[in-house]
C-alpha cells in the first residue's frame, strides 16, 4: 500500500471513529477521487443521466451548498488553522488530505495555486454536469452557490483564530462569483456577535449575497441569543434566507458547541420573521428536547422534523437535502422521503432545496451507491453508471443520485420531485434576477 492509500485508509478509519459510523474504509470503487476529467460519449448520453434531467430546468438548478475552500496561496484570504498540518492533531489533519483529494487540489499542477485550481474545477464539473442540450448556452445553465464562512467569535465579540478551523473572507466569495457570474452565486457569512455584524451584512446585501450561512457549532454563535435579534431584524427585512447547520457536526471542529445546532435554537429567527433552510436536514446527531425537558435526548431530525409540522413555521422553515446520501445519515432518507405528499397542504416536497455539499460529495469512503441498492431504495440497474459517474462529477453524481432514489410505500413511490432541485426562485434577489 503506498503512501497515499495509507493516509486515507487511516483517515476512514479515524472519520469513523470521530462520528461517522458507518463508512466504507474500503470504498467500492476507490478508496480516493480519481479526479478524471472528460467523460466518455457513452457516459454523458447515458439513459440513466438523462432520466435524471426529465422534468428539471437546468437554469433553475442552483446547488445552494457548495463550499469555497483553499489555502490562500492566491491573495484570496482564506485561512487555514495550521493545526490541518501537524501530526500533533492527526484527525484535522488526515480531514485536510481528504478534502485536497475530494476537490482534486492535492496534484503537483495545482501547488502554490490550489485557490485558483479550485475554482477552475468548479467551474468545468458545472460546465460538464449540465445537459447536453444547455451546456452551451451559459444562459440556460444552473449555478453553484458558494459559501463563505467567518471565524469562530466569543460571546463578547473576540475573533477566535484558535478556535477555527478555517476562514473564507466574504470578498473572496465575492471576487469568484464576479469572475464567473454564468457560474456562481455568492453566499455571505457573518457572526452575529461581530462588533461591525450588522455594517457587513449590509454590505453583503448590497454586494448581491443571496443567503447568509452559519455553522453554529464551529462558529461559536447561539442562535436563541437575544444579541442575534437586530441581525434577524436586518435579514427578514431584506427577505435574506439563513441556510444554517443544525445537528452534530463532524467536518468542522465543533468540539464543546455542539449544543449549538440544536435545531430548536431556530425558533428566534423564525420568529423574526427569517426564511431559515437547515442544512442537511439536521439528519444527524443528538439534541435536548427543550419542548420537553423531562425527557432524554432525542435525534435532532426529530425536532427539526417536529418544527417542520408547525403551521406557524409554512413558508419560513425549509430544509436542504445537502449529505443526506452520506452513509451515516442514510437512515434518515426514508424519513425525509415519507413527508413528499405532493396532495396534501403540510408535505415537504416545496419545502425541500438541493445541495451537494461539495467538496464533501467527493470524499469517496462516504459513500456507498450499492448500499442504497441494498436498502431498495435505488434500483440495482443504475448502479455501475451512477458509480462511475463519480469518478468523472460528483456533482452530477449527487444530482443523478438524488433524482433516482426512491422509497416504496402503501401510498405508493415517493421520490424527490423536479421542484426540489429549482432552487433558483427561492434565492434570486429581484436586484439579481435581471442578470441572471
Amino acid at each position: 500500500m503506498n503512501r497515499r492509500h495509507f493516509l486515507l485508509g487511516a483517515g476512514a478509519a479515524m472519520l469513523s471513529m470521530s462520528g461517522c459510523e458507518e463508512i466504507n474504509v474500503w470504498p467500492e470503487r476507490s478508496l480516493f477521487n480519481p479526479c478524471l476529467n472528460e467523460m466518455p460519449p457513452r457516459l454523458v448520453n447515458h439513459p440513466v443521466i438523462r432520466t435524471a434531467w426529465e422534468g428539471v430546468d437546468a437554469a433553475q438548478v442552483w446547488d445552494c451548498h457548495v463550499h469555497l475552500a483553499g489555502l490562500g496561496d492566491g491573495g484570496t484570504g482564506i485561512w487555514v488553522n495550521p493545526d490541518m498540518d501537524s501530526l500533533m492533531h492527526p484527525l484535522q489533519y488526515i480531514q485536510k488530505k481528504f478534502y485536497l483529494n475530494a476537490s482534486c487540489t492535492e496534484d503537483q499542477d495545482a501547488v502554490g495555486r490550489v485557490d485558483a485550481v479550485y475554482v477552475e474545477r468548479l467551474v468545468s464539473l458545472l460546465e460538464s454536469m449540465q445537459p447536453a442540450n444547455v451546456a452551451s448556452v451559459p444562459s440556460n445553465r444552473g449555478r453553484l452557490m458558494i459559501f463563505a464562512f467567518d471565524w469562530h467569535y466569543s460571546e463578547d465579540g473576540t475573533r477566535r483564530e484558535d478556535l477555527s478551523t478555517f476562514h473564507v473572507p466574504n470578498h473572496a466569495a465575492k471576487n469568484v462569483a464576479l469572475k464567473y457570474p454564468q457560474h456562481f452565486i455568492w453566499v455571505a457569512s457573518i457572526h452575529p456577535y461581530r462588533k461591525d455584524a450588522l455594517i457587513a451584512l449590509e454590505a453583503s446585501i448590497q454586494e448581491g449575497a443571496v443567503a447568509v450561512k452559519w455553522l453554529p457549532a464551529a462558529m461559536g454563535m447561539d442562535p436563541d441569543s437575544p444579541r442575534c435579534d437586530a441581525f434577524f431584524e436586518m435579514m427578514a427585512r431584506h427577505n435574506l434566507p439563513l441556510i444554517v447547520h443544525a445537528g452534530e457536526e463532524k467536518a468542522v471542529q465543533g468540539a464543546g458547541f455542539q449544543h449549538l445546532g440544536n435545531p430548536l435554537k431556530l425558533r428566534r429567527a423564525l420568529a423574526a420573521g427569517v426564511r431559515v433552510v437547515v442544512a442537511h436536514c439536521a439528519s444527524h446527531g443528538m439534541d435536548i428536547d427543550t419542548d420537553h425537558p423531562d425527557k432524554p435526548v432525542v435525534e435532532s431530525f426529530e425536532l427539526f422534523e417536529r418544527m417542520m409540522a408547525e403551521p406557524r413555521y409554512q413558508g419560513r422553515l425549509f430544509g436542504e437535502i445537502s449529505a443526506i446520501t452520506q452513509m451515516n445519515r442514510m437512515h434518515i432518507l426514508p424519513r425525509i422521503l415519507k413527508h413528499i405528499v405532493p396532495s396534501w397542504g403540510s408535505d415537504w416536497h416545496t419545502r425541500l432545496l438541493h445541495g451537494s455539499d461539495y467538496p464533501l460529495v467527493g470524499v469517496m469512503p462516504l459513500f456507498s451507491v450499492k448500499k442504497f441498492a441494498a436498502e431498495g431504495l435505488l434500483d440495482p440497474a443504475v448502479v455501475s453508471v451512477i458509480q462511475e459517474l463519480r469518478d468523472y462529477n460528483p456533482l452530477l453524481f449527487d444530482f443523478v443520485l438524488k433524482r433516482h432514489l426512491r422509497l416504496e410505500t402503501t401510498e405508493g413511490t415517493k421520490k424527490f420531485p423536479p421542484a426540489v432541485f429549482a432552487t433558483r426562485t427561492f434565492f434570486a434577489r429581484p436586484t439579481l434576477s435581471k442578470s441572471l
